[in-house]
């Protein structure tokens, strides 16, 4: 078998989660046959310490490193809100200049769009920051649901443990799906975790209102989402046309009012079940009607049903 070199560019303050789930994953595909070879190197060519305060040892610096075939660029907690070091920007465009394919893990992302190696490519990053990454680098098409994202050989993953999925979609890519399954379930976890990155966000909506009569329709939903609020209702409180209202929505929301309804419903939901609720309370007491109702709209904005929702969030110390 062909060895495959897997480079990890770390720096001081590295996510040591993003750096170490995404080389367990192939650190295990080795020792189930695959011949990964894990390298770490720093923009200086010395150890750093990540995170939680655990040193990295290191390989090289990128510039005294041969070709690979996969190199790893892991995010840190102050990459989205400071200026990019000149140094690391650097390192990862060396480093992407070795490699036959380039990730980035959460916030990773950052630099890898420093160095205009996502120019016109679609990426992902931690939801927290994937607004932030389109506003700094307009050029990406920024999706912040996605887990991850594959253009051609440039790979994004979303926030910290998401660097373990790509990793196992990376092992199936190069393995096929047996070797990946094998290293899922050697580690225990998902092959595939259902759903997007809106099921781990914190609730949030659309746009908010600017002008005072939109912004009282907005209250008046927000106060009571379980109110039989329809557009014509809303709008003849608000003293409008129903196409008017309409217009305001879309206009300074970004949605319908029945879809800005919608949100608001499945925000007042996710409290309810994240505070034990049964589907049913949740459904009527945040305005659905109906369970029915409820699933579609989780499966429509989350990607998961309101019951692997709950069973995921509910409670830590449950195992059922």
């Amino acid at each position: 078998m062909v060895a495959h070199d897997v480079e990890f560019l770390v720096f001081p303050g590295v996510k040591a989660l993003d750096v170490a789930g995404c080389a367990e994953v192939f650190s295990e595909a080795a020792r189930l046959g695959a011949d990964y070879r894990i390298r770490y190197s720093s923009p200086t060519g010395r150890p750093v310490q990540t995170s939680i305060g655990l040193d990295i040892a290191v390989d090289s610096s990128p510039e005294t490193a041969g070709p690979i075939r996969t190199a790893v660029l892991c995010g840190g907690d102050d990459l989205p809100g400071r200026p990019m070091p000149s140094s690391l920007v650097h390192a990862a465009q060396n480093l992407i200049s070795r490699s036959e394919r380039v990730v980035s893990i959460c916030t990773g992302a950052f630099i890898l769009a420093a160095t205009g190696a996502l120019d016109g490519r679609r990426a992902t990053t931690h939801w927290q920051q994937a607004e932030r990454l389109q506003r700094s680098y307009p050029g990406v098409a920024v999706d912040e649901d996605a887990i991850f994202i594959q253009d051609e050989t440039v790979y994004t993953s979303a926030g910290v443990t998401a660097g373990i999925d790509l990793a196992l979609a990376l092992v199936e890519e190069d393995h096929g799906p047996e070797l990946a399954r094998a290293v899922a379930r050697s580690l225990v976890v998902h092959m595939r975790r259902a759903g997007g990155q809106s099921q781990f966000s914190t609730p949030q909506r659309e746009g908010s209102a600017s002008s005072a009569r939109l912004r009282d329709v907005v209250a008046s939903i927000e106060s009571d989402p379980a109110a039989p609020h329809t557009v014509a209702r809303l709008a003849r409180d608000a003293g409008l046309s129903e196409r008017h209202l309409t217009r305001l929505f879309r206009r300074e929301t970004g949605a319908t009012p029945s879809k800005h309804l919608e949100a608001v419903r499945l925000d007042r939901a996710r409290v309810l079940l994240d505070a034990g609720a049964t589907i049913g309370d949740a459904a009527h007491e945040a305005g659905f009607g109906s369970t029915e109702t409820l699933r579609r709209a989780f499966a429509s904005r989350l990607g998961v049903t309101p019951s692997e929702y709950r069973r995921r969030f509910r409670s830590a110390r449950s195992t059922k």
